[in-house]
């Protein structure tokens, strides 16, 4: 009895990672999939060049620091935190 308990109990690993990614349990989301970065990952993410605090633009799903004047562009949910990834913000940007 026991094993069939188990059997019914037991989950595939795409149902496993399935349940680990419920809405809100990640840090980082593609812009289609949310508005907004986790608080979190704003906590503990600065920029590489100046050590300062990000701030997100939801418009153009970057992170910017206005320090260094660059913004950090979010792919695939990740943010691309090197300096050839980043953009010179404009004057009026900044």
């Amino acid at each position: 009895m026991a094993d069939k308990r188990d059997q019914a109990e037991a989950k595939t690993p795409a149902e496993t990672e399935a349940e680990g990614s419920k809405a809100g349990d990640s840090v980082l989301r593609p812009a289609s999939e949310c508005d907004t970065v986790d608080p979190r990952i704003l906590e503990v993410l600065v920029c590489p060049l100046t050590k300062t605090r990000l701030r997100f633009d939801k418009s153009k799903n970057e992170l910017i620091s206005t320090a260094a004047g660059l913004a950090y562009p979010i792919r695939d949910g990740v943010p691309m935190m090197s300096m050839e990834a980043a953009r010179q913000l404009s004057t009026d940007e900044n």
